[in-house]
This record gives C-alpha cells, structure tokens and sequence, in this order.
C-alpha cells in the first residue's frame, strides 16, 4: 500500500522505542521493592483472611467490620492485580525467563488466598439478611461498589462449603492454573522449521507463524500452517491432556456449586444473560451468508475454487501489496485517530512518550497481543509482535482500544474499574472501525488501494462472525461431551473440522480446515475466564451498532459513547447499553442490524472483484 501510506500526514511517533518501559510497575524485576511490595502484599492478604475467618456472618452488629473487608479486599485485588500484570508483561517479552516462570508459579498460592478471602465476603453476601446486606451496600465508604457487591450476592448462592472453597483454591494452584502455566510455558518456546519457496529452511518462533500466515505469498502461507500444524501435532496428546484437565476441573466444581449448565458461569462473569448471547448467534446464523460472500470473493481473487484455512487472513491479490513498516502503521493509526476521534488521538501519542507499547519482533517473545494495565498506577500497556501486516496494524488499533477504555475508568474506584470481556471488546473493535474508516476517507485512494482497505473489512466480518462463531460452537459440543470422557487429540481435531464444515460451508475447501486450531488457540486454554471467544463477537456487533450511530451523529455521539464505557464497570451489558445508549439487547433484530451493516463493505468489495 504504498500511495495511501505516504499521502496521510506523517508524525514522529514511529522514532519511539519499539520496547516498553515497564519501570514504574517496579524499578527492576526481582529487585528490592519488587520483593517489598510481594512480601507485604502476601503478609496483607494473610492478615485480611484471617480477620475474615475469625468474623461472624454479616449482621447489623459488625457490619463495620465488613465493611473495612470488603475495602482490604478491593485494596489486595488491585495490588495483586498489579502484580499480576506486571509478570505477565515480564513472561510475554521474554519466554525464557526462568526466574520468571517461577515467580509466576508461586505467585498462583497468592491468587488462592485471595480467593479464599473472597470466599468469606461471598460468605458475608449469601447468608446475611435482606436489611444488613443493604446496610452495608449503603454505607459511604462502599460509594460506587453497588454494581460489584450485588453480583458478589448472586454468585454466592452457587457456593460450596466454606471447607470445600479453600480445598478447591489451594488445588487449583497445582491443578487447572498448572495446566493453563504448562500450556503457555510448552508453547512460548515452540518453534518450526519454515520451509520458504526458494528452498531455504529456516527456525522460525511459534510467535511469528500467524504473521507468514497473512503473507501475500500463499506458498509461504501454506508452508507455514503445514509446518506449524506438524509441530502443534508432536505435542497433540500433551495438549489434549491439558484441555480436558481444564474443562474436566470445571465441570467438576460446576457441579457442586449447583451450576448444572457449563454456560452460567461464562453468562455470568461477561455480566450478559443467555437469552443476550442467544439471540445474537441466532441473528448470526441467519446471516452465515453475508460473511461467506466476503470469503468468495477473497477466493476468486486467488483463483481458487474455495478458501484454505491459511488463506482467511492473507492480503487478496488486487495488487502486490508490500510490507507495512512499523513506522507507516504508526502514523496511519495517528492519523485515523486525530481526525476521528482527537481525544482517543491525544492518548495514544501519550502512549508512545510514555513506552508503554511493547511491539518488537524477536525471538522468546510469547505469541499473540494484549493490553494491561494497573489500578495502583492507572496505566496501561499494549504488548505485540509486529510482522509488517495490515493485520498487525489493524492490532495496535484495536489494542489502543482497550487501553483507552481502561483509562476512561482509572479515577473510578477498582470496584468500579471491573468491566466484563463482553463490553471490554467493544472499545477495542471501536477503535479497529476509526481506524479503517479514517484510511477509507482519504480523497485519493485509488480502486486498488480502497479495495485493500475494504478487504480488512470484509475480514473483519468473517473472523467475528464465522471464525469466532466456529469456536464457540465448538467449545460448547466439547464441553458437552466432555461430560462423558476425556475427547482424544484426533477426536478433539475431528470436531473442529466438523464444526468448521458447519459454520464456512463450501468456503473452505475440503481437506483444507485446520484440525489443530484447538492447539495453536491460546484462548482455549485460558484457566481464569472460559468461553474466552464469544465476547469478541459480541464486542464487534456492538461496536457496529456504535460506529453506525457515529457516523450519523459524528463528535456529539462521543459524550455518550465515554459515558458507556464509564458505566461498563457499574452495571450489566443490558442495563449499561440501555441506560446510555437505549437499546435492547436481547432483541435479535437488534444483533441483526449491526450483522447487515458490514453488507456496505462487502457488497462493493464484490463488485471490484467482479470487475477484475
């Protein structure tokens, strides 16, 4: 894209390092107010479980008592979110850090005493009465937590024994957190030999293999996913093991928690009901076809009969489309920001004078992209790998999404500051839509060069609305038999072929699915949120409908849209869409609206194909 890359102004941004500056988490890793503030957080978190357990259920007469708990707690979970993010920041630039693997480790017996904390409050929330419970809500120094402790009530009904709750945090340690540890550890290290199309061979980092992916080259993209997939199926029965732990340790504490449906707890800590959820994918469903007409064009194009899997996220052949050097894409993003949306503008340069993205490629470098952040420091940081791709840049955009929509929240209380992956996705895609919107606009885009830029569109649209559909549909049927048994490595990769058959019809080509997506995936086997997938989803339709209402009302929507993401930590996805923006979520034509208003895109994508 070389035009449209030299005809928006261009800034000084992309001199900034390409390394983030992680100081003022700690001065140094390991060093001495590192172990300070991990000594006292530990001792802090002993000290608040113990005066928990010693206390009497909630009533009218030590209400004050727990109140101050309920603050120690809010206080302990931001630290020890701090330092949670602090290590994986530590573990994600640099997989080979031992020291840090085993902080990582030990730092898991923290998180169980805090949950075992925890515990006690869902105690104090499950078994007072009706009028010393809201005594306590109403008290002033719980100003603002209202949202937080009312679910912390409900997710005390689904409690096990005060006993059967500690012996579950601490095995976690060493069980279903161990799996989540083994699968990051085992696969922040892998590597394959990539087999270039000039004969070369070559150790390419695990990291690095989405990005050839995306190549324009579709020998390089095939050679990549054969390689990687040989890789992902030497260590196909250690992951498979892994996977079952992880849903077979669920389903277990489900069950005595009185959660008979493996889908409650996801509905419940995305703040979203399943008539929400269900009516979105009907609404999808319906529509399977607006996103496969995106995919056949992208095939005719290649002159292909159908798609392969490595093909979904590869550049079309409009025209050769060379790499795009960091510096371009930083200032394509800035650009796009400033004049859609000066304030998100404004933030984002502060993230570059401050360090705070981490982009560089290199080797040890843990796969896929991020952003966290600290309610001690109300900061925030976005870790990637850039490769040079549209696909990279599109991820600095949707990453800086997030940040900002953490950084709206940072003078609010941490209670308040919680917001569910459901809504958190929304910024992010927000951000992706300026981002490409801002690109779309400039006067003197050629056929070519918008046709590129619509293409990132239409990709959009299938990765939401087909890919991640796919792996929704197939967590779910996993799950569900993994009521019976354990599902073998072969049994795992047959039902992500069935599932993708089922949901890209003939827009794959047979033989050519991807059996281990379930393996290269890390979201599956995250250990502390599960059905990690489906709020992308519901993050991108939103965001349509959000971007659609933009577009209409331009800068005067702004102060409604802030005044949402303010209200996604104080209120569920329902009652913080309706109280801001006045829509119901639980209507499918809802979810309807924001799938056809991608049909824009895709429809004058097709007719440049078809002229071609």
């Amino acid at each position: 894209m070389t035009e449209s890359t030299t005809n928006f102004p261009m800034t000084n941004l992309a001199e900034a390092s390409r390394t983030w500056d992680l100081t003022s988490y700690f001065p140094t890793f390991n060093g001495p107010e590192y172990q300070q503030f991990k000594t006292e957080l530990n001792q802090s978190i002993k000290d608040a479980l113990s005066t928990a357990t010693d206390l009497a259920d909630l009533n009218q007469a030590n209400i004050a008592a727990w109140v101050t708990l309920f603050q120690s707690y809010e206080n302990l979970s931001a630290r020890i979110g701090h330092l949670s993010s602090y290590l994986g920041n530590i573990s994600s630039a640099d997989a080979a850090n031992d020291l840090a693997k085993r902080e990582s480790a030990a730092f898991a017996s923290a998180y169980a005493t805090l949950s075992k904390l925890q515990g006690e409050l869902l105690r104090a929330a499950g078994t007072t009465d009706n009028a010393a419970w809201q005594a306590l809500i109403k008290a002033p120094a719980l100003d603002g937590a209202g949202h937080t402790l009312t679910r912390m009530r409900a997710e005390a009904k689904h409690r096990m024994s005060r006993a059967e709750e500690s012996l579950a945090a601490d095995l976690g340690v060493d069980g279903i957190s161990a799996w989540g540890r083994l699968y990051d550890n085992l696969t922040g290290q892998l590597n394959f030999e990539m087999h270039w199309p000039d004969g070369r061979k070559e150790t390419i980092p695990m990291a690095q293999r989405r990005a050839l992916m995306a190549h324009a080259d579709r020998a390089v993209r095939a050679a990549a996913f054969k390689q990687g997939n040989l890789v992902w199926a030497q260590h196909g029965q250690t992951l498979a093991a892994a996977l079952n732990a992880i849903a077979g340790t669920r389903h277990t504490l489900y069950d005595r928690r009185g959660q008979k449906d493996f889908l409650t707890k996801p509905y419940f800590d995305s703040a979203v009901s399943a008539e929400t959820v269900d009516a979105m994918f009907r609404a999808i469903a319906a529509n399977y076809e607006l996103p496969r007409q995106a995919l056949r064009s992208g095939a005719k194009l290649q002159g292909t009969s159908a798609l392969a899997f490595y093909d979904l996220e590869a550049p079309r052949p409009l025209d050769p489309v060379p790499p795009l050097p960091w510096h371009d894409a930083v200032n394509l993003v800035d650009h796009a920001f400033q004049s859609g949306y000066p304030a998100l503008g404004a933030y984002y340069r502060h993230c570059f004078a401050q360090r705070w993205i981490e982009s560089e490629k290199r080797a040890n470098k843990r796969s896929g992209a991020y952003c966290t952040g600290s309610a001690v420091t109300g900061e925030q940081r976005v870790f990637m790998t850039y490769a040079d791709t549209m696909h990279d840049a599109n991820t600095l955009a949707h990453e800086i999404g997030h940040a900002w929509h953490s950084h709206l929240l940072k003078d609010l209380r941490p209670f308040a500051q919680d917001y569910p992956m459901t809504l958190a996705e929304t910024a992010s895609t927000f951000a992706e839509k300026l981002f490409f919107h801002g690109m779309l606009q400039a006067p003197d885009l050629t056929e070519t060069q918008r046709a590129f830029l619509l293409d990132q569109e239409c990709s959009n649209a299938a990765s939401y609305l087909l890919n991640i559909a796919m792996r929704y549909e197939f967590e779910k049927e996993f799950y569900t038999r993994r009521r019976e048994g354990e599902l073998s490595a072969k049994e795992l990769c047959d039902l992500m072929v069935q599932t993708q058959r089922r949901i890209y019809g003939d827009t794959i080509a047979e033989g050519d699915e991807d059996p281990w997506f379930w393996a290269s995936k890390l979201h599956f086997f995250i250990t502390e949120v599960s059905f990690y997938n489906f709020p992308y989803t519901f993050g991108y339709l939103l965001s349509q409908a959000l971007f659609a209402e933009f577009k209409r009302n331009g800068a005067d929507f702004l102060s409604r849209y802030e005044a949402f993401l303010r209200a996604t930590g104080t209120a569920t996805c329902e009652e913080a869409v309706k109280s801001t923006l006045g829509w119901d979520l639980t209507d499918e034509q809802f979810w309807a609206s924001a799938v056809t208003a991608a049909k824009p895109a895709i429809d004058e994508f097709q007719a440049i194909t078809n002229r071609r």
